[in-house]
């Protein structure tokens, strides 16, 4: 990512046409510079490309160094870090978590390993809906086509074993426009309820990574209230650093997203939003330790000897974001800017097109390769790893040269 903008767009990278940018601030000297960047990052082999930061972020060297440190506080004395340092050090990072996603309370901020992790805190507690019942069996779960697949194999292992009936919600590719998703959702939603049904929980992506779109997650989750769905739940494995990320305005009961693929934390590190609501039953960690029954957020906090250190860097992270212009809005704007030119010059120089509108795309965006390659869907999806920063890589040499000026 560039120190400064070379690019001039007006996407907005969050499928939302109303989405206030703020104004950059003005030019400072301390501003991060292209070649301390360059330093920051050059733990990464030289001869490689990274253009998939979705899957497993790119930790600059300043974190790293952070990262040591409270791994040799640990090591010099862990009775004093256990009882001194940890709890604290965990609590500063959810504060700070708090405003980056603008929750009302600290207390429903949890930090847990990663979105899939997450992800089984809530579909474990609607399990215990079916099993305790709570729920009816054939009551339903409605989730994306495109969900993750481990979140999938997530509603496999608790949903559908516990009873539950799961809907996939199926979306036209190549997209056009929101409408497409929200009417396809609005289906779904009348075929859970089918019967006398329930809809017990929705899960809904905020960006699919494969293909890498989007979603209209505050519309989707309205009309899941309008339509009585018990529980929303936000997969956002990819939000915070890439999109728009404001719990008030999204309004989903739970909310997950890695910090360590867009926001440069170490792995493994993610948030878990947990509604602060008398109709939000209380979510336990899947790994029962002594904090059991103390609530997720201190549940989370200690889950046995294991390197926390991911967890307390994020004071650190922060300053490093703001050493950009514009600081975490800016960034994402930049690299918005730059996959959407990327992808354009792509598509032109193949006579393809983009899979979705700019409008739709974050950090990631997917262009067709041309049909003279004869590449098969399936050699396609095994070619290229989710959370790609462009999902079709370029194949020609042709394509090769012109995009060496972005690496």
């Amino acid at each position: 990512m560039a120190s400064s903008p070379n690019h001039h767009h007006n996407h907005t990278p969050n499928g939302d046409n109303k989405t206030h940018v703020p104004k950059k601030p003005k030019l400072s000297p301390a501003f991060i510079t292209a070649s301390e960047i360059a330093s920051e990052f050059s733990h990464h082999d030289p001869n490689i490309a990274r253009i998939n930061n979705g899957s497993f972020g790119s930790c600059p060297a300043f974190i790293i160094e952070a990262q040591r440190q409270w791994q040799l506080k640990y090591l010099a004395q862990p009775d004093h870090f256990y009882f001194n340092e940890l709890t604290k050090g965990i609590h500063q990072s959810r504060t700070i978590i708090k405003d980056l996603i603008n929750a009302d309370h600290v207390e429903e901020v949890s930090i847990v390993d990663n979105a899939t992790t997450a992800a089984a805190i809530v579909l474990q507690q609607a399990a215990w809906g079916f099993s305790e019942s709570k729920f009816d069996k054939g009551d339903a779960v409605v989730m994306l086509h495109y969900a993750y697949g481990s979140v999938k194999k997530s509603i496999e292992a608790y949903i559908s074993r516990a009873g539950g009936y799961v809907i996939e919600v199926p979306l036209p590719f190549p997209l056009t426009s929101n409408d497409e998703i929200i009417t396809e959702f609005k289906k779904a939603l009348e075929k859970g309820k089918a019967n006398g049904r329930r809809v017990r929980l929705a899960v809904i992506d905020h960006i699919t990574s494969m293909p890498c779109v989007v979603i209209p997650v505050r519309e989707l989750v309205k009309i899941c209230r309008e339509e009585g769905v018990d529980q929303v739940f936000v997969d956002a494995a990819h939000g915070i650093g890439c999109t728009d990320v404001d719990m008030k305005l999204i309004g989903a009961d739970y909310y997950t997203s890695n910090l360590h693929k867009w926001f440069f934390c170490p792995p493994a590190i993610a948030v878990l939003y947990c509604r602060k609501s008398p109709k939000c039953p209380e979510l336990h960690h899947p790994v029962v330790s002594h904090e059991y029954g103390n609530g997720l957020a201190i549940e989370s906090a200690w889950i046995g000897t294991r390197d926390y250190s991911p967890q307390l860097v994020v004071p650190s992270v922060l300053d490093f974001v703001n050493r950009f212009e514009g600081g975490i809005e800016g960034i994402k704007k930049r690299n918005h800017e730059t996959v959407v030119e990327m992808g354009n010059m792509l598509a032109k120089a193949w006579g393809t097109h983009l899979g979705c509108p700019p409008e739709m795309c974050a950090s990631m965006i997917m262009i067709g390769l041309p049909a003279c390659l004869g590449i098969s869907k399936t050699q396609l999806i095994n070619l290229f790893p989710r959370g790609s920063l462009v999902l079709y890589y370029f194949l020609t040499d042709e394509s090769d040269k012109a995009l060496k000026k972005f690496f």
